[in-house]
């Protein structure tokens, strides 16, 4: 079984962001601090997700759990439904990339449960930071 845990982040809303992606295969590991465009927190936590897909699609025969501590990414992947319109243009892409999978999970957890892709997604900020 692959884990996927994913986490978005921004400072401010909007403003810089990133995406953390923590792969873990047994016993490897992948991980990822993707530096995102300006954006709110929500919008980082849909593209965390996304990215997070793309990253799993190697192994899209084998079974992916992927947890999170977006209640909206959540309950958009669970209902495959996104309620606020200002996200929607983003289940079309969700569900492309779900639907190549054959087995798929996603789970709600604590922040706190969620460390290594927090940070990844932090770090992609503090990134930026030291650019500008």
């Amino acid at each position: 079984m692959i884990e996927l845990f994913i986490d978005g982040a921004s400072a401010g809303d909007p403003g810089l962001s990133g995406a953390g992606i923590f792969v873990k295969n047994g016993k490897d590991s992948l991980q990822f601090s993707i530096e995102l465009d300006e954006m709110s927190n929500h919008e980082a936590e849909y593209e965390a997700f996304l990215i997070g897909l793309e990253k799993c699609l190697p192994y899209k025969h084998q079974i992916i759990s992927c947890k999170t501590d977006s209640q909206a990414v959540y309950a958009a992947v669970e209902k495959r439904y996104i309620k606020n319109k200002k996200y929607a243009h983003y289940l079309p892409r969700i569900n492309e990339l779900l639907d190549q999978f054959d087995l798929f999970f996603i789970k709600w957890i604590p922040g706190k449960e969620n460390s290594v892709a927090d940070k990844l997604a932090r770090q992609a900020i503090h990134s930026q930071k030291k650019k500008s």
